[in-house]
């Protein structure tokens, strides 16, 4: 009888390490995110994970945690496994905290809406706004945590422009005229003549004309703009009011940034951009108009 109950033992033991070693599908590519909120106990960690399908057990799970001593130990944060991962592979994971993350890359030039777009499948506190921040939100690429608060990531991309323009004399004015030189034009030689250009329109009380500033007051980005838009009632709008815009139209980068507070000198006063993407400048009010109806037409 002790012998037949022995049998037993060793064949459940058997069958525990099977389970805790063997997955749950050992051939399955279906990945999926998994969340522990901060201060959740190992057995509801179990009951989601057998739930989800990620393992055979939920209590198997929370026995084995506590075997090693690691029950306490199981990091909140949003996770991304597999049914084809074992126990050991997924305990390990929750006590490294080794939590999914994103690459996320900011193209220069974005509005904030357009980041908080980006982000909205990765971060929470979903319910803030980044408007606030535009100019500030520095476009690079990030590895961002999934689940991690907007207010961290806001944080991380400031944190970003202070350190790349650390050596540079930034002012609200400097980060304005950078992000209409970041829509405006694409190479470093013409963002520093149009830079000159903006500059020197601003000190001779001539309005600046961006079509950027129209394009970010409708959200909509064209090709050219009526006279009905460049009519719009907004603080953003430099063809009705003289100097700047009230805010950044978007996030620039170290380029930009750089050519607004080293402008280059010049007798252009007027540009235009072609379909294929390349600027042309005018000294004269009559040169650009004969440009406009050579290249715009």
């Amino acid at each position: 009888m002790r012998k037949k109950f022995s049998i037993i033992l060793v064949v459940l033991l058997v069958l525990l390490l099977w389970q805790i070693c063997l997955p749950k599908n050992p051939f399955s590519v279906k990945e999926v995110f998994f969340h522990v909120e901060k201060g959740q106990g190992s057995k509801a960690i179990a009951l989601n994970l057998e739930n989800q399908g990620l393992i055979w057990w939920g209590p198997l799970f929370q026995a084995y945690v506590l075997v090693i001593g690691a029950s306490g130990d199981l990091q909140a944060g949003t996770y991304q496994f597999s049914p084809s991962m074992n126990i050991l592979t997924i305990a390990g994971k929750f006590t490294s905290g080794d939590i999914a993350k994103a690459r996320i890359t900011i193209p220069e030039g974005f509005t904030s809406k357009q980041i908080h777009e980006k982000l909205k499948n990765v971060t929470r506190s979903d319910s803030v706004t980044l408007e606030k921040y535009e100019g500030y939100l520095f476009p690079d690429t990030y590895e961002i945590s999934y689940g991690l608060e907007l207010e961290k990531i806001i944080g991380i991309m400031t944190d970003n422009f202070n350190k790349k323009t650390a050596t540079l004399k930034i002012t609200p004015e400097v980060v304005i005229m950078a992000s209409l030189l970041e829509k405006e034009v694409q190479t470093k030689e013409d963002k520093e003549i149009v830079s000159g250009i903006f500059w020197k329109r601003i000190k001779s009380g001539k309005p600046l004309e961006s079509c950027a500033t129209i394009a970010y007051i409708k959200g909509v980005s064209q090709w050219r703009y009526s006279y009905e838009d460049t009519r719009i009632e907004s603080p953003y709008n430099t063809y009705l009011n003289l100097g700047l815009p009230s805010g950044p139209i978007g996030n620039p980068g170290l380029e930009s940034i750089e050519a607004a507070i080293y402008p280059q000198d010049s007798d252009y006063w007027y540009y235009l951009s072609t379909p294929e993407g390349e600027t042309i400048f005018s000294k004269t009010l009559e040169e650009h108009n004969y440009a406009k109806s050579k290249y715009l037409q």
